[in-house]
Order: C-alpha cells, then sequence, then structure tokens
C-alpha cells in the first residue's frame, strides 16, 4: 500500500513533468497530461477507500540531509477522505479540461497550466498527507504558489493581475499564522514531529493562542468572513476547472487543517473554541449569500457562494467543538459528520456549478448575467446538469446538500440540552440564520438559473456549437449523479464518517437499518429515509401529471402571447433582469452592501447603473491599502540615495540595539 501511495504522488507529480517534457507536441501533451491526471484521481480514489474500509494508518518517512528534519507522511481516516474529494473532483475535472481548454489554446500556452495544475494537485495531496511541521509548511506553500500562477494564467487582464496579487498577499499572511501556531507547540515540545504534538497535554494558555493563530490562519485560506476578499476575485480570474479545484477541494484543504489542529493534535477542546467557530461561521454564511445575491458575474457570485457553504461548514465544526468541550461526544459526533459530508456535498455541487459556469462562458463569451437567457434551448444537457447543481446547493431533497445541512440542524436542536444558559440561546439563533441563508441560498440560484437559461435570449450569442464538447458533457453528468447519489444513498458515505469520528472524538455516531434510514441519535427523535422521500416526490409529480392529463388531455390547447401591458413592441429588454430581481432584498438588506445607483434620463431614454460593493471591503481593506501605501511613500522618502544618510541610519540603529540591550 505505501508503494501505491507513493505511486498515486509520483504520477500527480510527473504530470507537470511531461508537460515541460512534451510542448512541442501539444495534442500528444494534453492526452497523455490529462489521462496521467484521471487515472492519478481514480487511484488516489482507491487508495482512500482502502484505508477508510480497513482502518489502517499508512506511513512512510523520508530522511534527511539536514538534522533533525524529515519528510514524515501518514495517511489515516481523516486525510483518507479528503484525498477521496480530491480524486472526485480530480477525475471529472480530467475529462472536462480538454474540451474546455481549448478554446484558450490560441491565446496562451496550455503548458504553463498543465505544469502548475500538477503541481498544485500534488501539492494538496501532501499537504493532506504531511505528519509533521517541515512536511506540512512546505507543502502548504507549494500549494499556495503553484494556485497562484494558476490565477494569473489569463495575464493580459489588470483585473486578474490584481486579483492574482491579492490571493497571494493572503495566501502568504495564512501560511504566516499558521507558522505561528505551529512554533508556538514546537516551542512547548521542541519537537515538529504531530505525534509528539498529539502525545502531550498543552496548558489552556498555550492550547487557546495556538488554536486562534490556526483559525485565523486557516480561516484565511478557507475564505471565512472578515478574511474572504482574495475569494470572490481570484475564483473569477482562474479558468474554470481551476476555479472548481480551488473552490471544491482547497478550501476543503483548509478545513482539514483546522480539523487536524484542533481535533487531533490539540485534543483538549475548550468551549471558546466552538463559540468563535459558530459565530464566524455564520456570519460568513450569512454575509456570503447576500452577497452572492448582487453578482451579476456568474463565477464571482458562485466565489461568494463558497464563502457562504464555508460558513456552513465551521457553523458545523463550532457546534462539534461545543458540544466535545462539555462533554457530549455524541452531539460532537454529529456536528463533525454534518460538517464533514457537507466538505463532500460542496465539493461535487460547487465543482458543477463551476464547469457549467465555464461551459456557457466558452458559448457567450461571457459571464454577465445580464447578457444571457434562453440557454435551456441552445445548452439543453448543460442546463440540466447545473440545475441538479441549483437544486443540490440549495439543499433540496432529492439531492446531497439537503443532508448535510438536515444534520446540522438536527445537531442544533440540541441544544436544550447544554447547561449554559448563553449556549441555549446562541446557538438556536445561529441555526435561524443559518436556515435564512439557505432560503437566500434558493432565492439565489432561481434567479441564477431563471436568468440564465430561462427566458429570451438578452445578446446575440456567437459561440460555437457546444455539441462537440462531449468530454465537458460527461464531466458535468458525472457529477450531478454523486450530487443524486449521496442524496439518496448517503449512508454508504456514514461509514467512512464513522470511522473519522471515532478517530478523533472517540465515539461512532450514525446508524442504519437497512441501509435505508438515516438515524442521527435514534429513531426516537428524528429519522430520514431518502429513498422513500425521493419516490414520494417522483410519486407525486406522476399524480399531478396524470391528473392533468385525464381533466384536461382532451381539452384544445391554445397558444396565445403574453399580456404586454398595452404595448406591442414587446423585446428581450423588458423581461426580470438580474438586477430586478433582487431589487427586494437589496432594499431589506442594504446595510449589507455598499451601493452605487446612477440614474440618467433623457427624452428618450433612462439609463440605471448599479454598482454593488463588499462593505468589509470598503470599510476595512481600502483604507488598510490606502494607509500602506502612504507608509510606503513616506519611507521611499528615506531613500534618497546617500550613502552618509544611510550610515546614518546604520548608527542610529545601532545605538537603539546597544540601549535596548544594556
Amino acid at each position: 500500500m505505501n508503494l501505491i501511495l507513493l505511486f498515486v504522488i509520483a504520477s500527480i507529480f510527473s504530470t507537470s513533468l511531461l508537460a515541460l517534457t512534451l510542448q512541442r507536441l501539444p495534442r500528444v501533451q494534453k492526452t497523455i497530461v490529462f489521462t496521467l491526471t484521471g487515472i492519478s484521481g481514480v487511484l488516489a480514489v482507491c487508495v482512500g477507500l482502502i484505508t477508510l474500509l480497513t482502518q489502517q494508518n499508512i506511513s512512510y518517512e523520508i530522511s534527511s540531509t539536514f538534522p533533525n528534519l524529515a519528510w514524515q507522511f501518514r495517511l489515516d481516516p481523516l486525510s483518507s477522505f479528503f484525498l477521496i474529494i480530491i480524486g472526485i473532483v480530480v477525475i471529472s475535472m480530467a475529462f472536462y479540461a480538454p474540451g474546455y481548454i481549448c478554446t484558450h489554446e490560441k491565446q496562451h500556452s496550455p503548458t504553463t497550466m498543465y505544469f502548475f495544475t500538477g503541481l498544485f494537485i500534488g501539492s494538496m495531496c501532501l499537504v493532506l498527507l504531511a505528519h509533521d511541521l517541515f512536511t506540512f509548511m512546505f507543502s502548504w506553500e507549494l500549494m499556495s504558489v503553484s494556485s497562484y500562477f494558476l490565477v494569473i494564467y489569463n495575464h493580459e487582464h489588470a483585473a486578474n493581475r490584481r486579483a492574482a496579487l491579492i490571493y497571494l498577499l493572503m495566501a502568504q499572511a495564512s501560511g504566516l499564522l499558521i507558522l505561528f501556531a505551529f512554533s508556538i507547540l514546537v516551542n512547548f515540545t521542541n519537537s515538529m514531529s504531530f505525534d509528539v504534538w498529539h502525545s502531550i497535554k498543552f496548558s489552556p494558555g498555550v492550547a487557546n493562542l495556538a488554536f486562534f493563530l490556526a483559525f485565523f490562519g486557516f480561516g484565511m485560506k478557507a475564505g471565512v468572513v472578515p478574511l474572504h476578499i482574495w475569494l470572490p476575485k481570484a475564483h473569477p480570474a482562474a479558468p474554470s476547472h481551476i476555479s472548481a479545484l480551488m473552490s471544491g477541494v482547497m478550501l476543503k484543504v483548509s478545513v482539514y487543517g483546522l480539523l487536524r489542529f484542533a481535533f487531533y493534535l490539540l485534543r483538549d477542546i475548550h468551549w471558546q473554541w466552538g463559540v468563535v467557530a459558530l459565530f464566524v461561521g455564520t456570519i460568513s454564511a450569512l454575509f456570503g449569500i447576500l452577497c452572492a445575491l448582487m453578482q451579476n458575474d456568474l463565477k464571482k457570485l458562485l466565489a461568494y457562494s463558497s464563502v457562504e457553504n464555508i460558513g456552513i461548514i465551521f457553523s458545523a465544526i463550532g457546534l462539534s467543538l461545543i458540544f466535545a468541550s462539555t462533554g457530549h461526544n455524541l452531539l460532537a459526533a454529529l456536528g463533525l459528520i454534518a460538517a464533514l459530508y457537507h466538505c463532500l456535498n460542496h465539493a461535487l455541487f460547487k465543482s458543477l456549478l463551476f464547469f457549467g459556469a465555464g461551459a456557457i462562458s466558452q458559448y457567450t463569451h461571457g459571464q454577465d448575467l445580464e447578457c444571457m437567457g434562453g440557454l435551456i434551448k441552445k445548452m439543453p444537457y448543460t442546463s440540466w446538469c447545473f440545475l441538479i447543481g441549483c437544486i443540490s446547493i440549495s439543499a433540496l431533497p432529492p439531492f446531497n446538500g439537503f443532508i448535510s445541512e438536515w444534520l446540522f440542524f438536527q445537531t442544533a436542536l440540541q441544544a436544550p440540552i447544554l447547561k449554559s444558559e448563553i449556549m441555549r440561546t446562541l446557538i438556536p439563533v445561529a441555526a435561524a440564520l443559518i436556515a435564512l441563508t439557505t432560503a437566500l441560498a434558493a432565492t439565489c440560484f432561481v434567479k441564477v438559473y431563471g436568468i440564465a437559461f430561462l427566458g429570451q435570449p438578452r445578446s446575440q450569442y456567437t459561440g460555437q456549437t457546444y455539441g462537440s464538447q462531449l468530454s465537458m458533457k460527461f464531466a458535468m453528468g458525472f457529477l450531478a449523479l454523486l450530487c443524486l447519489f449521496f442524496g439518496i444513498f448517503p449512508t454508504f458515505a456514514f461509514s467512512a464518517l464513522n470511522v473519522i469520528s471515532h478517530q478523533l472524538i472517540g465515539i461512532k455516531l450514525l446508524h442504519t437499518q437497512n441501509w435505508l434510514w438515516l438515524i442521527p441519535i435514534s429513531d426516537k427523535t428524528s429519522s430520514y429515509n431518502p429513498l422513500w422521500v425521493s419516490v414520494g416526490i417522483i410519486f407525486i409529480g406522476f399524480i399531478s401529471y396524470y391528473l392533468l392529463r385525464v381533466y384536461y388531455g382532451n381539452t384544445k390547447t391554445r397558444e396565445i402571447k403574453p399580456w404586454d401591458c398595452g404595448y406591442g413592441a414587446i423585446n428581450q429588454r423588458m423581461q426580470y433582469s438580474a438586477t430586478a430581481f433582487t431589487m427586494p432584498l437589496r432594499r431589506v438588506f442594504h446595510n449589507f452592501w455598499s451601493l452605487h445607483e446612477k440614474l440618467e434620463t433623457t427624452g428618450y431614454s433612462v439609463n440605471y447603473s448599479l454598482q454593488v460593493d463588499d462593505l468589509i471591503r470598503q470599510r476595512i481593506y481600502l483604507p488598510l491599502e490606502r494607509f500602506s501605501f502612504t507608509l510606503a511613500r513616506f519611507f521611499a522618502r528615506l531613500q534618497g540615495g546617500n550613502v552618509r544618510v544611510y550610515l546614518t541610519y546604520m548608527f542610529i540603529t545601532l545605538i537603539l540595539l546597544l540601549w535596548i540591550i544594556a
């Protein structure tokens, strides 16, 4: 098994080398690179499944020429689960990317993309396998740097270059916070091994300081509010299959890091951790979906939606930490499993939606919802796959998004068992806000699907025939089927999740009866049979259709034009626009955004424009940016080019250091 694991990692990294070697043979290069990438994804899923089912850890160590440094790797149930997530998304990406990048090959050399994609996927796998500080930080930085070059791939646009720079700055700040958190543990134990840290009980002060540094470090890379500023900029800048990798996988690697740090390395959990995670997660979920509602750029909307879903995951982790700190391990396991299952679900439906966005962009040559409409007639297959993604992300049965959010609410409903009055109040409030978030998410994706696929085209499409990209269709269909499968048969995944909850919390939670019933705690409290719910939905739909056919089947159907308010020259501009659809919510929640409306009227026309900006960006990051520029200009004045002045600076610095030492 060790050899198979090494082969998986080696094959992923070898795609980067092959991309450089075969750049003069573009067709062979593309075929070999993505074939090997797909095989690596399949092997990653197989290795992860075997490790989870057998519950046997795989360990490997490579000695280093430096003293006290070694490359330590371990694959355990927690890392296996996230390795499976990476494998599934990589498999679908290997089918999708060849058809997608054919429109980019004339503008940019794909060799750069192939090279850094291999590094990016391989580094994410190494983060999961790393079992010491040196290996983890090396893999983490490789992941950040390689993804930076993928974000800046379309570098001819100034907005993309700026987005990549912001992403790199936030990624480095994230790595610095994580390094500080690890350094505290190193200072306390004089070791960089995860096994040593796992075996030691840290004092509350050390544990709290290390956790909060790690929490905001991993949270920054995951995109929680208010550290999310990079995410809605980087995702639209990157190619769609890279956006799927970043949103579907890279954000989950950050969640993995937080779970590893809190539940495995520190172990002794404090209630403050859960309160902060629940608060940050709830605010992130609500703020993320409100910002998503206001976006007309499809990929930017999906990026803000990722902030929302990461918020739901962090909220579930917060519940797990709260219940674990109070000794309710059964409920802690329920919250943990809700978070893990939502990690899987979000990876599936968000990758599907980004793939759909890429197909739409390829056909329409744009991402603006205001220019779309009627795509269901032009792209019927994509429209159905995208619809499944929209239903899944809206947490509606019988698809997978419903299961994980249902588990979250089942956990939150157990709040009365806690002794703290504050906790018994805080958790229901957070659950109510998450429920509001879910409703707003459904509204958001009704807008997306309705504006993009229904109605009349709002512009003339010049794209090529979409039907030729069979590989893209297969990738989207594969993910759509998985969304349905994990919504109807969630119990197949829960056996693996039980292994992880036993590893981290020491208890197995979920029970099944005949692999159909989902019973989180007890059949006396709540249960869910997704298969019967699915059958019920199909039955109601069939009965409705049958009754309509019986009562109205023989009635002559008349086709008439819709009422046009007495105005005969109706056109596509008189449809609901994306901006108009969200106007009521924009008025209600206007304090969450920075709105700039402009209305110009003439004797012949009325022009209305709206710019919606992130309030946190306006109030926090822009003032910080202006302060940084002011500080930089001040220090620039000190660089006068005079050697005598520089010697004076050195002399003053030396005097200050001597004074401090004395």
